[in-house]
């Protein structure tokens, strides 16, 4: 179910949360996206979207879907442009706290931490097949840009 959601400048922002346990979900639900004429589709981060990546691609192709990814692998895999956190450098700064934990702090007493680090990818192969121009200033900041 489709529920608008009004942001301060009164843009149309809708949430369309979907089932993703088989290829047939991804499909229907993508499918049924491309025909309510909203125009993009972003995927968020999840466990079942990592699974079910390269079906998630394929279909946002298929019904010509310029979509928006949480992980540079969507890019790599054929997706048009994905803006997350640079996951290589959590796992390092993950070390960071496996050697404070080693040295005998306690996990409770170590502060949570947030990302620091995001990273912008773009797949130009893709928005030519999308029919999408990128701005220069887009590729310009881009940390990755696959021609």
């Amino acid at each position: 179910m489709v529920q608008p959601l009004k942001s301060a400048d009164q843009r149309r922002v809708c949430f369309w949360p979907i089932n993703m346990r088989d290829a047939a979900e991804v499909e229907s639900a993508v499918a049924a996206f491309a025909r309510s004429g909203i125009g993009s589709l972003v995927v968020t981060g999840s466990s079942l979207a990592q699974f079910h990546r390269d079906l998630i691609v394929a279909f946002a192709a298929r019904h010509k879907l310029p979509t928006v990814y949480y992980s540079r692998y969507f890019v790599t895999g054929g997706g048009l442009i994905s803006y997350g956190p640079d996951f290589v450098d959590q796992f390092r700064r993950a070390a960071g706290y496996v050697d404070r934990i080693l040295k005998g702090e306690k996990p409770a007493d170590l502060p949570v931490q947030v990302p620091t680090k995001y990273e912008l990818a773009i797949n130009l192969q893709t928005a030519k097949a999308l029919g999408v121009t990128v701005p220069a200033t887009l590729l310009a900041r881009a940390d990755e840009v696959i021609e």
